[in-house]
């Protein structure tokens, strides 16, 4: 089963046990079924309850936060990540803040689904990471889309925070299989956290979202031929707010955080320096953050491959973590 297939079996889910969930979204009926056919089949099987929206991510997500707060559950596909940006005021100021500001808690179920990231060659305003826009606002939790978590309990943990979120989905990811993984690593889950290593103690752990996981792997494929050098992959469901706890058991001496946004206030950034005070006293040095380079994302693939991070910048990262 493909990526793409596993969401939309989880928002079909959602919606039948749900009765009082809407799903919105630019172009998400039958027959388009969206973007890329995440909400295939979904209008037909409850009509009235997904709703095609004009252009506006504003407006979208501001009925969607109405609707939230009048008990309902709420899902938006925002087409294009990047234009979450546009919904931003609804968010940060209307939503997030809901939860919290009426003097007693107030659970929100809204999520929003933004497909970010490159590697599709749709050009710069299509093509973004915006995930460290969204870092640090209190009552908005931030989830990634991966190959090895099962979407249907990613949208449940979601929705039993009580607050509105937002998934990121990787476009690259869309079009992979569920568990999909280099037959040389082992895969498995603790809780929200996949773990992809061999079974022997690792000289350098990477920390990875989603969409980030099989260029890891690729790099810790070649780092093993190559170099004979043996890292782990953790890969969180949520990336905020991060369950540091969870990752400290599967840390060493060596950590580089893999991500594909731009470099400047950024969820790595974030991770790096949690980690950093809770491993000071055993870090070999400090926790190396590996990005995409600073510059417009090009539509030409192999521009485009030379402006996003890639397996090449991720192991280039461990070997300076690792020569200290």
């Amino acid at each position: 089963m493909r990526v793409v297939e596993n969401l939309n079996l989880a928002l079909h889910g959602l919606l039948a046990d749900d009765p009082r969930a809407y799903l919105l979204g630019e172009d998400v009926t039958d027959p388009y079924g969206g973007a890329f056919k995440a909400t295939r089949g979904l209008s037909t099987r409850f009509p009235g309850r997904v709703l095609s929206t004009p252009i506006s991510e504003g407006a979208i997500t501001g009925v969607a936060g109405g609707l939230a707060l009048a008990g309902d559950t709420a899902v938006v596909e925002i087409m294009f990540g990047d234009f979450v940006a546009l919904a931003f005021d609804q968010l940060c100021n209307f939503a997030s803040k809901s939860v919290s500001m009426y003097g007693r808690p107030l659970p929100l179920r809204l999520i929003v689904r933004a497909p970010m990231g490159g590697g599709r060659g749709y050009g710069p305003t299509h093509s973004q990471s915006l995930h460290k826009h969204f870092i640090g606002m209190p009552g908005l939790s931030l989830y990634e889309m991966s190959p090895f978590h099962d979407n249907a309990l990613v949208l449940r943990s979601m929705l039993s925070r009580g607050e509105p979120g937002i998934l990121f989905e990787d476009k690259v990811l869309y079009t992979r299989r569920m568990h999909e993984a280099d037959p040389i690593f082992r895969v498995r889950l603790d809780g929200e956290l996949a773990v992809v290593d061999l079974d022997d103690a690792p000289e350098c752990v990477v920390i990875a979202p989603g969409g980030v996981a099989h260029r890891a792997m690729a790099a810790m494929r070649t780092l093993l031929m190559e170099q004979e050098v043996s890292c782990r992959l953790l890969v969180p469901s949520r990336l905020y707010p991060l369950d540091v706890d969870a990752l400290l058991p599967y840390l060493g001496d060596a950590v580089v955080v893999a991500e594909e946004s731009t470099a400047g206030g950024t969820w790595g950034s974030e991770v790096a320096h949690q980690l950093h005070g809770r491993l000071w006293g055993r870090l070999r040095r400090p926790v190396a953050v590996a990005h995409s380079r600073d510059g417009v994302i090009p539509a030409a693939l192999h521009l485009e491959r030379e402006v996003l991070l890639n397996e090449e910048t991720i192991g280039a990262a461990v070997l300076e973590v690792l020569r200290g």
